[in-house]
């Protein structure tokens, strides 16, 4: 058995994109060379090197109840190690030890009462016996963890948690899987007019679906390659599309690549323009409502707004002092944008200086929004906090804090003055990597609901048009949606991949879904 450097590279930047560290697994996979490797990513299944680690502490697990001459005991270490812990030989020889003094002191008590002492099993290959049993019960990479004796015990309570929502689980005739990309798909926006539904993929491509057809087929899709010219040919770029949007009336799709262009295309998947001026990833890209300019946030600390029509870039804002990681309008001209410098800068195209900066996170910024009105902002951070902004003061209007691990994203639902539903309530939904989502009272600034069934982080939040419902998705490969009133869960999916977004389209009746296994879902609600 051999390990290259390249292998145990390729498992860490996978891992750092996987987690949500998007800046840091490019700038790893850049010193790391990853580019230059041999190793095709499409055949490693998400989670990897969790899994290797994991199958690592069940080996060093079964070693400590081996004994000294090869026999296995019959039993379990007194409790699972830590990954620390198996790396550490004083701690593993100390747990050994403790074992067998446990198994010894049991024997003892079984012979003063008179009870015959069963003998040792026969001899065995050290630690493949227990090891290739457990190891054999994993499926889909999942393994046994904090103490459990075998991973069909995890199995068992993802079917008990799924039996007590039986009758909210979606059937598989009402989820459409659709396949044709090669890698994760990060990314996934319905046409705001029509049922084409738009993904964005790590195999250097975007594809638009089309769900208005009765019959729905992987021959459906428009297929978008980002390409890069080489030598005077167009080559692909083999660089991850991070970001998409439409414009307000559903004609052109903008779509932004690690390979540090921004790109232009008519919903018949033809391009009509590249836009390039970052110089590295881009991370975020919108349209104004107006539709004639776009906006773009990248890894060389700037934002940029373009001429959606000639695609010249009309100004570059150079304010941030890291990683720009999104952006959002407030207006046609005016828009926010966050950075890992924990800064906000709201700023205004012709000006050379930002309107206004907000200070006050601890940690990276990871998405702003302004509500629909554009009198409120509101930021989240790796910081574990989210915080409500005014243009007319300085520090946060509310300081919201109940996450007890980093909030990835946040929505403003589609409800209040300003928006088609006038007299419900607006809310902020928050996405946290506790496993957790929160729906907020932004007039009160408390939590009026936490929604707890996701297993792992979640990646995504959005409200259904009407404001009635949420959709979650999470690397638990679970959609959830739920009532925005009660905070009760009406439908849940289990899919087949970690899910890194979720989508509405414009009539409410169907929630598509981007998976890191390579697969988009559709799930038709109300059909």
């Amino acid at each position: 058995m051999s390990i290259t450097s390249d292998e145990v590279n390729f498992l860490v930047y996978r891992y750092l994109q996987e987690s949500g560290f998007s800046h840091s697994a490019f700038t790893f996979g850049i010193e790391s060379h990853i580019s230059q490797s041999n190793i095709n990513g499409t055949l490693v299944p998400p989670a990897a090197l969790i899994s290797i680690l994991q199958k690592g502490l069940q080996y060093v697990e079964a070693e400590i109840s081996i004994n000294e001459d090869g026999t296995v005991f019959d039993g379990r270490p007194i409790e699972s190690l830590s990954l620390i812990d198996a790396v550490m030989p004083d701690v593993v020889q100390m747990r050994q030890q403790a074992f067998h003094e446990k198994l010894a002191q049991q024997q003892q008590q079984a012979v003063a009462m008179g009870a015959m002492v069963t003998a040792p099993m026969p001899t065995a290959p050290m630690a493949t016996a227990p090891a290739t049993n457990q190891l054999n019960t994993a499926k889909n990479g999942e393994t046994a963890m904090n103490g459990d004796e075998n991973s069909s015990h995890i199995m068992n309570n993802h079917m008990e948690s799924m039996e007590v929502d039986g009758d909210v689980e979606i059937p598989a005739s009402k989820a459409t899987v659709l396949r044709g990309h090669e890698s994760e798909v990060f990314i996934c926006a319905w046409n705001p007019v029509s049922d084409l539904l738009a993904s964005g993929s790590g195999d250097s491509t975007a594809r638009i679906w089309n769900l208005n057809e009765s019959c729905i087929s992987t021959s459906t899709q428009l297929v978008l390659r980002h390409c890069i010219r080489e030598g005077g040919q167009d080559v692909p770029s083999n660089k991850d599309v991070t970001s998409l949007d439409w414009n307000s009336d559903g004609t052109l799709l903008a779509t932004g690549s690690y390979d540090g262009f921004a790109r232009i295309w008519t919903k018949d998947g033809n391009l009509a323009g590249t836009l390039g001026q970052h110089k590295g990833p881009i991370f975020a890209l919108k349209w104004n409502k107006k539709g004639n300019c776009i906006l773009s946030a990248g890894v060389d600390k700037t934002t940029i707004i373009w001429d959606a029509h000639t695609g010249e870039a009309k100004q570059q804002f150079p304010f941030h002092s890291a990683p720009a990681l999104d952006v959002d309008w407030q207006n046609n001209t005016t828009f926010a944008s966050c950075s890992t410098d924990m800064c906000i800068h709201v700023c205004r195209l012709g000006n050379d200086r930002p309107l206004k900066t907000f200070q006050g996170h601890t940690n990276e910024v990871n998405a702003i929004k302004w509500d629909p009105s554009g009198l409120l902002l509101a930021s989240c951070s790796d910081d574990m906090t989210l915080k409500i902004w005014s243009m007319k003061q300085e520090s946060c209007v509310h300081d919201l804090q109940a996450h007890s691990k980093e909030i990835y994203t946040i929505k403003w639902s589609p409800t209040g003055p300003g928006t088609s539903n006038p007299n419900s309530n607006i809310m902020l939904a928050s996405a946290s990597f506790d496993s957790t989502v929160r729906l907020w009272d932004v007039e009160r600034g408390i939590c009026i609901h936490t929604l707890t069934k996701h297993q792992e982080p979640v990646y995504s939040v959005a409200f259904s048009p009407d404001g009635r419902f949420l959709a979650s998705g999470s690397f638990d490969k679970c959609v959830h949606i739920w009532s925005t009133l009660s905070g009760d869960l009406v439908h849940s999916y289990r899919g087949t991949g970690g899910i890194f977004e979720v989508c509405w389209n414009s009539t409410g009746d169907k929630v598509g879904a981007s998976a890191s296994d390579g697969s988009v879902c559709v799930l038709n609600l109300w059909k």
